[in-house]
């Protein structure tokens, strides 16, 4: 039996494509947090809104979210976009160290 397979089976460290789809799952999570996060707090407060006034109109509800969704893409798109960049560049390089 080898000695080297058992003690470091991977001599290289390699990228497996189970790894790689980790990290391409968690940079979208980051890279979507902030529009998510500011929809789901405006849409609580307009229906704590609603609930305390009784106004129950739709329109209510989709201008408010649709602007702080806009307002937070128009604030974190400089982090966004860089992370995308960072992350594209580094997932080029590492395509060619998946393996099988």
């Amino acid at each position: 039996m080898n000695i080297n397979f058992i003690c470091c089976p991977r001599a290289k460290k390699a990228f497996t494509l189970v790894e790689l789809l980790v990290i391409i799952s968690i940079i979208s999570l980051l890279l979507s947090l902030p529009t998510l996060g500011t929809a789901l707090a405006i849409g609580i407060a307009v229906s704590v809104f609603q609930t305390i006034t009784s106004i129950q109109e739709q329109t209510l509800v989709f201008v408010p979210k649709m602007l702080g969704v806009l307002a937070a893409l128009v604030i974190g798109f400089t982090f966004m976009l860089r992370t995308l960049m960072n992350f594209s560049i580094a997932a080029l390089q590492m395509i060619s160290q998946v393996s099988p």
